[in-house]
């Protein structure tokens, strides 16, 4: 054995453990889950149905219902999260700001807690008799309770409050990161040419952010697509299927329902489908040459 096939084989050896689990626990998952949605049945009694399961989706009154949610947090959500965690990241990106530390930390803070620890306790704070309503009432602000988790809309708002409330920290540290490796110099030579904070934020910090824009972007698209935790603990999808999502409709398919496991793995490669579109599209409109 020469000495490039003897590097190969040493080289190969060190990966093939983690090739072979890569396989066994991603790939192959994903190839039965791509079988199975061209199947139905309950259990195991399953029978090859061709294109039926995928034909069957835009008649599903739930999917279609399942699908508008999960669309409208996606729309309302995502795009104040991404502008929220940017406009923190620059106020903490402050060399004169006291205290930095405790407050990267107080609002990092929510991304590591319990996603159904969290989830209960947003449950009870937005609850008929909850803080929240407790403090509007005492502000004279409202003269009723609202009613965050059994009325459709504000039971949206209530999910739409939790995860910003979870997932801006998380997107703050990656915007943060990003404004500590910009030159400062930039920013010199732009206030000796008289731009204001304003334009040097519009015409330096959010050019110059774009590649973390567009990561956390489809980052934050993938997390709202998938979205289970929040609604399945705050709401259970409810009021009627107000707040239900396509994760949790594919939950509901798995194991509330009669279990019917074919019809959920097409519902989850519809999942994949609209997460590759969203995807394409937001490296289009960022000019992305590589999306």
């Amino acid at each position: 054995m020469n000495i490039k096939a003897r590097t190969n084989a040493i080289g190969w050896s060190f990966i093939a453990i983690a090739v072979i689990m890569i396989c066994a626990f991603y790939f192959y998952p994903m190839i039965k889950a791509l079988m199975l949605s061209f199947q139905t049945g309950t259990g195991t009694n399953l029978h090859y149905v061709g294109g039926d399961n995928y034909a069957r989706l835009f008649k599903d009154q739930t999917f279609i219902t399942a699908l508008k949610n999960t669309f409208i947090f996606l729309i309302i959500q995502v795009p104040i999260m991404i502008v929220l965690a940017m406009f923190i990241s620059v106020l903490l990106n402050d060399s004169k700001l006291k205290l930095k530390g405790f407050f990267r930390t107080a609002i990092f803070l929510p991304a590591v807690t319990s996603l159904v620890a969290y989830s209960v306790i947003f449950k009870y704070l937005f609850g008929n008799d909850g803080l929240i309503n407790s403090l509007l009432t005492n502000l004279h602000l409202i003269n009723a309770p609202i009613q965050w988790i059994t009325d459709p809309f504000w039971a949206k708002i209530t999910i739409i409050i939790a995860i910003t409330w979870r997932w801006t920290g998380y997107n703050m540290i990656f915007y943060l990161s990003a404004l500590q490796n910009i030159d400062n110099s930039i920013y010199e030579a732009a206030r000796i040419d008289g731009a204001s904070s304003f334009r040097q934020f519009t015409q330096i910090t959010i050019p110059l952010l774009k590649p973390i824009i567009l990561f956390t972007s489809i980052t934050s698209t993938i997390g709202t697509l998938q979205l289970f935790d929040e609604v399945m603990n705050i709401t259970k999808g409810g009021p009627g299927n107000a707040t239900t999502t396509l994760s949790q409709y594919i939950y509901n398919l798995s194991f509330k329902y009669t279990p019917d496991f074919g019809y959920a793995a097409t519902v989850s490669y519809g999942v994949v489908i609209l997460i590759v579109i969203f995807s394409i599209l937001q490296f289009k409109l960022a000019g992305d040459k590589n999306g």
